[in-house]
């Protein structure tokens, strides 16, 4: 006769593998949507930089119907949601709408509208800012400095609001390395816009024009 215990035994190891076989089911789902998230949030900044705000928003409806589907996969598996391929494709979901809101001067969501952790957002800020530059660099060529201006004025928030953030890296997943980065991006920005200021006064001097004055 088998004793009761292990029987016992096999029943509790027989729950255990059908709570990982729902996680691993959950995790399944959940790695080809984040996948999809990632690369559709991608697409939507290549189309803001191409100035295809409708391509981009397209783009960010296709992702955020992505993660709504992962939200949903996890719900019941934390230990899935908080794997770090859910964070990471949240984090290009924050980033391409923030990157959107900031190059349309439209108010920036938040986590809650966006529907992301904290961490993710603040990251997808940081990382929205960086992509900023290239948007800077832009209205430079096209001889609007103004505009530059203001944007390097948005990526200087971004960084101050990244930078009150004074956590352990394990809360907010190594955010202090994404903010020192993005210092060093500012600083290069700063460098270019000064630059082209300096050179539309020497040659609106040369020519005899008044140049409009920066801010």
């Amino acid at each position: 006769m088998e004793p009761e215990g292990s029987k016992d035994l096999r029943r509790a190891g027989a729950a255990a593998n059908d709570t990982l076989q729902a996680r691993h089911a959950a995790r399944e789902i959940t790695l080809p949507l984040c996948r999809r998230a990632t690369r559709e949030s991608a697409l939507a900044v290549r189309a803001v930089h191409r100035n295809d705000l409708p391509d981009a928003q397209g783009h960010l409806t296709a992702a955020g119907a992505a993660l709504d589907e992962a939200a949903t996969a996890t719900s019941q598996h934390p230990a899935v949601r908080e794997a770090g391929f859910l964070h990471d494709a949240q984090k290009e979901y924050a980033e391409a709408n923030l990157t959107l809101a900031f190059v349309t001067h439209d108010p920036p969501p938040d986590a809650a509208t966006l529907h992301v952790d904290a961490p993710a957002f603040l990251h997808g800020m940081v990382e929205g800012a960086s992509e900023l530059r290239r948007a800077v660099l832009d209205r430079l060529r096209a001889g609007d400095a103004a505009e530059a201006e203001t944007l390097f004025a948005v990526m200087e928030d971004a960084y101050d609001v990244a930078a009150s953030v004074d956590y352990p890296d394990a809360l907010t997943g190594g955010l202090r390395r994404a903010t020192d980065a993005l210092r060093a991006v500012l600083e290069r920005t700063r460098g270019d816009i000064t630059n082209a200021v300096v050179l539309a006064r020497f040659d609106a001097a040369l020519d005899g024009r008044s140049p409009s004055a920066p801010r």
